[in-house]
């Protein structure tokens, strides 16, 4: 699909910025080289696939006219890197590529992290760029995320709103990033860890310890339930699973 866009766009593929080393993330970069001789794969963690770079915080990087700052957000993974880049004089806001680390609405579970290292994240690395830049995360996750925000703040109206939105976009196919950081201030809870609401529904008052009890409230939320997919449901019917279920 990526090959088929660069040969659309009539591009050359020259470098990858992978966030993090997880396949959902990093596992078509051995292909991509094998495709395109020469390619360069930047990345912090040495379990990225194919990495040719290892860069750093705070590094910066030069493709043509877009300038990258690499910024370290160690906690999904040891080793994540965000990357921040802009156009000097180009009236188009700057743009996160924000991996696994900042959702529409949500944030990154700690895999190999501490609240403490999500908090500074959140708050002085991520937080402190300018609130017009657009935020693309890794995943499509908005509608959940926001939904666990109304349970966090049910009085919100920017959460409604944002809930209400991105349910009809879901629902068109559309894509819901990327966000604003600044709009990503008003609705997403991880956020909003020092608003009076927050505190009240965690019962913590220390922002680590809100974020903390956050992302635990989030990990237990209740999945939405999904209507089993009709032709699945056929499927079952017809027998067609039964090899695949009988037991060995």
């Amino acid at each position: 699909q990526l090959l088929e866009i660069i040969r659309k766009e009539e591009v050359v593929l020259r470098a990858i910025l992978t966030t993090h080393h997880h396949w959902d993330h990093a596992r078509g970069n051995e292909e991509l080289v094998r495709l395109c001789p020469g390619l360069q794969v930047y990345g912090a963690d040495e379990r990225i696939g194919a990495l040719t770079h290892r860069v750093t915080h705070e590094q910066e990087l030069t493709f043509g006219a877009i300038r990258v700052r690499c910024l370290f957000t160690p906690c999904h993974t040891s080793g994540h890197m965000c990357y921040f880049m802009w156009e000097d004089g180009s009236p188009d806001a700057p743009a996160l590529f924000s991996g696994d680390t900042l959702f529409v609405g949500g944030c990154g579970k700690f895999f190999e992290g501490t609240a403490e290292q999500m908090y500074t994240n959140l708050t002085q690395i991520l937080g402190a760029l300018p609130k017009e830049t657009k935020v693309f995360c890794g995943h499509e996750c908005t509608v959940r995320n926001l939904k666990f925000a109304l349970k966090v703040e049910p009085e919100n109206e920017m959460v409604k709103k944002k809930l209400a939105w991105a349910k009809q976009r879901d629902d068109e196919d559309l894509p819901t990033v990327p966000s604003t950081l600044q709009e990503e201030f008003l609705y997403n809870p991880f956020l909003r860890v020092r608003e009076e609401p927050l505190q009240k529904f965690t019962g913590k008052t220390d922002p680590v310890e809100v974020l903390r009890t956050l992302r635990i409230e989030k990990d237990n939320f209740k999945k939405p339930k999904e209507r089993p997919h009709p032709q699945a449901v056929l499927a079952f019917d017809w027998g067609l699973f039964s090899p695949f279920l009988e037991k060995k």
